[in-house]
């Protein structure tokens, strides 16, 4: 699954969590490294990728560089332009690194659930419009 949208099977909930691993003091993987591998996937590239999701392309050449270095193996593979232009997938590791989080996301939120409604059914309401 690489579509970054997840199937919220209580769609009138609004409470979500947002998961962050810390693999150690230095490696980090949350929503927004994975949204990137999902935007590579989708898009065929790393620039693409950043200016979807409003960030340079250095900004994401970064973070993909810190996915290889953090797992010691590249999740991205890229080809530079030529004739037919360049280009980046993942690897097979980054398509399992992408699904093992969102298995990862799934599974806490489901284990969650009650707890997230409960606190959501405690939030109060938007003031109405002054308008």
């Amino acid at each position: 699954m690489l579509s970054g949208d997840l199937l919220d099977p209580h769609p009138d909930s609004m409470a979500a969590l947002s998961i962050r691993i810390d693999l150690d003091s230095e490696g980090r993987i949350g929503p927004g490294k994975i949204a990137l591998l999902e935007a590579i996937a989708r898009t065929g590239s790393i620039s693409a990728a950043g200016r979807a999701m409003e960030m340079s392309y250095r900004r994401a050449w970064d973070l993909v560089d810190e996915l290889g270095r953090i797992f010691g193996t590249p999740v991205v593979l890229s080809q530079t332009g030529g004739k037919h232009g360049g280009g980046a997938r993942l690897t097979p590791f980054g398509t399992e690194l992408v699904e093992r989080y969102r298995q990862i996301e799934e599974l806490a939120a489901a284990a969650a659930r009650a707890h997230l409604d409960a606190l959501q059914a405690h939030v109060a309401p938007p003031p109405p419009d002054a308008g």
